[in-house]
């Protein structure tokens, strides 16, 4: 099966597995070939000279790339797509498609951090205003709109603090002013959010999370609607962006298991999320899926699916060195700052300042957890080796 044979009411799954790949054009192979070129030839002046041949020059695409974009902007159900060397490329590349000198974008508060730090750096030099707004806003964000706004910067849920926004709401605000509406659905991939479905111009995945799925590649992907596509093309063949085939390669196979895999993360993520509600230990687990979150009705309503990706407060009681013990007690958690892949991860979160438009109530520290696809009795008994550690 090809991309051109695809179907879109076919399941998730199967276009998973068969997305992007068209075995008849590399002798039956059943993936794409990892091209390793720069240079590409053209048989006469005349076909160099009108561009009548698919690839021109390795930099705007090759089969490798092209089988990954393909495919991405299949199961977005997207206008098209463009790949980025990283998430946060990724991220750039969308906020520099549709913004210019003189623009002003909205950014959710609970945004990731390097995406703030572009917003505060290079977009503020470029002469662009920023504005920070609470996540969990909704439709009342119309009231922040300026006459030169031209973008909002979705995330949902936050990946550190885990609020669900309303997108369509918001996305029906921003159309009717005319800005575009950009979300970064890492968290839950299109696979568990169809964000162009839900009103978004530019949906950007961190590929080096699931979509990858085995911690061995840096990825960034941005699917585009149709009113935002020329924007993303014209950007990305001036910034020269070009993603490497072996990493692309291994964006492609990542995708084939994705489903498999987003749903074991999700299944032991919820049994440990509520293991977690049961200790004495903590205060809050931070998880849109749990039905006593706050962002519960909106992920219920708009999501198929979660991620193994949430975080919990301990109780005030517990100090910030005791929840350093807790980290370092951890045998099977790794600690590490991605996530994504099939290993589980811990961070400490700082919650205290990393907002502006609506600072957070104080509480207990805060650990972020990405849970692998280990055995989830294995995954319990670290945890609980590092409670034990707490009163150590």
């Amino acid at each position: 099966m090809s991309a051109s044979h695809s179907n879109p009411a076919r399941g998730l799954a199967t276009r998973l597995t068969h997305a992007g790949r068209k075995p008849e054009d590399f002798h039956g192979f059943v993936n794409p070939p990892v091209v390793h070129a720069s240079t590409v030839l053209f048989p006469d002046s005349k076909t160099m000279l009108t561009g009548a041949q698919p690839f021109h020059y390795a930099r705007r695409g090759n089969p490798t790339t092209n089988a990954l974009e393909d495919a991405v902007t299949e199961i977005e159900g997207a206008a098209g797509a463009r790949l980025a060397p990283s998430g946060l490329a990724a991220i750039s590349l969308a906020l520099l498609s549709c913004l210019s000198s003189g623009d002003h974008v909205l950014i959710t508060d609970s945004a990731y951090g390097p995406t703030r730090n572009l917003a505060e750096t290079t977009l503020r030099r470029l002469g662009i205003d920023v504005d920070y707004y609470d996540p969990t806003i909704g439709a009342g964000i119309a009231a922040l709109f300026k006459p030169n706004t031209k973008a909002v910067m979705t995330e949902a849920p936050g990946s550190l603090t885990f609020e669900m926004q309303d997108i369509p709401a918001i996305a029906e605000v921003a159309h009717a002013a005319g800005a575009l509406v950009l979300m970064d659905n890492t968290w839950a991939t299109a696979c568990f959010f169809r964000a162009i479905e839900h009103g978004v111009d530019l949906s950007i995945q961190a590929g080096t999370k699931y979509l990858v799925g085995h911690s061995d590649a840096m990825l960034g992907t941005v699917a585009a609607s149709p009113r935002a596509l020329d924007g993303l093309v014209e950007t990305y063949g001036a910034l020269g962006l070009h993603v490497g085939p072996d990493d692309v390669f291994l964006g492609l196979r990542g995708l084939r298991t994705m489903d498999v895999r987003l749903r074991h993360h999700m299944a032991s993520g919820l049994e440990i999320a509520r293991w977690l509600q049961t200790r004495p230990e903590v205060a809050r687990v931070r998880h849109p899926a749990l039905p006593e979150d706050p962002g519960h009705a909106i992920w219920k309503r708009d999501f198929t699916g979660a991620c193994g990706l949430f975080a919990f407060d301990f109780i005030d009681s517990v100090s910030l060195e005791q929840s350093h013990a807790f980290l370092d007690a951890l045998k099977l958690f790794g600690l590490g700052y991605s996530w994504g892949g099939f290993e589980s991860l811990a961070i400490p979160v700082r919650l205290k300042g990393a907002r502006t438009a609506t600072p957070l109530p104080e509480g207990g520290p805060s650990i972020r957890l990405h849970i692998g696809l280990e055995d989830v009795a294995d995954i319990r008994g670290d945890l609980e080796a590092g409670f034990a550690a707490l009163k150590g």
